[in-house]
């Protein structure tokens, strides 16, 4: 059955979160080099992101998800191009992922190409949780989940529970997560957005 909708993840698929980081660590008072080293022990464990600072022994900074914020000049080169294809295509685009509401706030007011954006925080569900991607299906008005197919980078947040879930997924390959974790070998990989078309037309 042909994808009628696609849905993309934010951080790492649309975003690079590298600016984002740095300022976390200028914020935390550590060098950048010193949590990464931490990220990729927390993604070897397969914890989330509040993890590393057990790792570093550190009392995690008041608001460290919530008070930084994305800009424009953040989104990937590929982004905006990608949606407006994907829009051009006949496809019902959606960005979703596990952000928070500011976040969410920002993707609106930045009128990403999209016909749906929400968030993780809106949906009162984050990722892997199946409910979440019961909420991608209802938003997408998609007949079948295999209709559906949602982009992201991580392959335990966003490949796998999509599947799980009964729509189909592609992993974008950049960011930690999306370098340090290798997607079955049944689901397409890009390493650029601008793959994302041909990615999509593998998936039947």
């Amino acid at each position: 059955m042909a994808v009628n909708a696609v849905f993309f993840d934010v951080g790492e698929t649309l975003v690079d979160e590298e600016r984002w980081w740095r300022e976390l660590c200028e914020r935390a008072g550590l060098q950048p080099h010193v949590v990464w080293a931490a990220l990729g022990v927390t993604i070897e464990r397969g914890e989330e992101h509040e993890a590393l600072w057990r790792h570093l022994g550190y009392t995690r900074p008041d608001g460290w998800w919530s008070d930084i914020s994305y800009g424009l000049a953040d989104l990937y080169p590929d982004a905006i191009a990608c949606l407006e294809e994907m829009r051009a295509l006949g496809l019902r685009v959606g960005v979703v992922g596990n952000q928070t509401e500011a976040l969410e706030r920002w993707a609106r007011e930045s009128a990403l190409p999209a016909d749906v954006i929400s968030s993780s925080a809106s949906l009162g569900f984050r990722k892997p949780d199946p409910r979440f991607f019961a909420e991608i299906m209802r938003l997408s008005e998609a007949t079948e989940p295999s209709e559906v197919a949602y982009v992201g980078d991580r392959v335990d947040n966003d490949v796998l529970p999509a599947l799980a879930a009964g729509l189909r997924a592609v992993h974008v390959r950049r960011g930690p997560w999306g370098r340090l974790q290798k997607a079955p070998d049944s689901v397409p990989t890009v390493d650029s957005l601008a793959e994302l078309p041909r990615a999509l037309a593998s998936l039947g």
